[in-house]
């Protein structure tokens, strides 16, 4: 085992969303108009990316530089980081979704880059991470792209 391993799976685990009440629980003890007034004020800063000033990992206290190379972690090892990394992104309202075929390493790679891209809390809804937009040529998981296949 990685001697890193065990303290790299504690402070994924630390990087859990907090249980502070969230907005939308605080919505909730508010009266109808209220409480739509602030649901719309969350969906328009959403479409509009206000609130977009920081990165995942601002948010959730991790960095990039927190992580080891993927080659430096057997394949057992990035596949119970990348289920912790995926346990905690779901308290944050997010998760991550790759081509199932894609190797670990570029798996874990594009895993640790969701902590440099940039992200604003949500209490209601998910984001998606892929990595994808669509246009296969320029797509970052190559071969492995699933969009590839109506490119070709």
């Amino acid at each position: 085992m990685h001697p890193y391993l065990p303290h790299l799976l504690s402070d994924i685990v630390n990087a859990h969303r907090s249980k502070e009440p969230l907005i939308s629980e605080m919505i909730e003890s508010l009266d109808e108009t209220e409480a739509f007034k602030k649901h719309i004020e969350e969906v328009e800063r959403y479409i509009s990316g206000e609130g977009y000033e920081h990165d995942f990992g601002y948010y959730c206290d991790l960095k990039s530089l927190d992580f080891p190379p993927a080659e430096q972690f057997t394949d057992n090892e990035k596949t119970q980081v990348f289920e912790a990394f995926q346990k905690m992104l779901s308290t944050w309202n997010a998760s991550m979704d790759f081509p199932e075929k894609l190797p670990s390493n570029l798996r874990y790679e594009f895993m640790v880059e969701i902590l440099n891209e940039k992200f604003i809390p949500m209490d209601k809804g998910f984001i998606t991470f892929d990595f994808c937009d669509g246009y296969a040529p320029d797509c970052g998981f190559k071969e492995y792209c699933r969009c590839r296949e109506y490119w070709n």
